[in-house]
């Protein structure tokens, strides 16, 4: 997981506490201190059960809640993305806290926008374009798994609504929401941050050849 402060990938030992019982059933703190930037975090949990015999350990968490800090735990999209292809995520990255099924709503949303748009799959379900990209193996393997672990983490054969109404607002699962936002910035990377570096790079070739009398350097497209 990311530290919401500052975004620094950590592996936390988290210390829990119970608050008390409402009609919802039981409720908890998780309080995590960031080895890196030596600063707290804390969610809200509502959790089905707890063992006291297992210092403080809860049980399946129902609802999750990021109390503190509040605001988005990633960072802004790159400059070189789009406006259309940011609107879906930053959207994503700010109800994540809230809402981890809203806001997988909307990554797999975004996803399906960057397949179509810079993939170029046929318009389908989110299932089958995945697939489709798969199959293409035209993306870093890299990227190709991660994309397929949507699938995977996901259960689309489970939770069909997911491929087939990819903006729908379904029950999601753990670390789903987080896995989402974790491709969409490797897409983000991959079709337009890198291909704006190496833009910058020939360009600032091509002025050095074109001063020293000499033709471009060939592209190949």
């Amino acid at each position: 997981m990311k530290c919401p402060h500052c975004l620094t990938k950590i592996y936390p030992s988290p210390e829990n506490q119970q608050i008390g019982n409402d009609k919802d059933g039981l409720w908890g703190s998780i309080r995590i201190k960031c080895p890196a930037c030596n600063r707290l975090f804390i969610y809200l949990v509502n959790v089905e059960s707890m063992d006291y015999s297992a210092g403080w350990r809860f049980g399946k968490v129902k609802k999750k809640f990021l109390i503190y800090p509040k605001g988005a735990s990633r960072p802004a999209p790159p400059i070189e993305v789009s406006e259309d292809f940011k609107v879906d995520y930053i959207k994503a990255c700010l109800v994540i806290s809230d809402s981890s099924k809203a806001s997988a709503a909307l990554s797999r949303r975004c996803l399906q926008h960057i397949l179509r748009e810079k993939v170029g799959v046929k318009k389908s379900s989110l299932g089958n374009e995945i697939q489709e990209v798969l199959n293409s193996k035209q993306l870093p393997s890299y990227i190709a798994d991660a994309i397929d672990g949507i699938r995977n983490i996901g259960n689309f054969a489970a939770h069909p609504i997911k491929s087939n109404s990819s903006g729908e607002i379904v029950e999601v699962e753990e670390g789903e929401a987080e896995w989402n936002l974790d491709v969409i910035e490797s897409l983000f990377d991959f079709y337009f941050v890198q291909p704006a570096k190496l833009k910058a790079k020939q360009d600032a070739l091509n002025k050095k050849l074109v001063s020293a009398g000499k033709p471009n350097m060939k592209v190949s497209t």
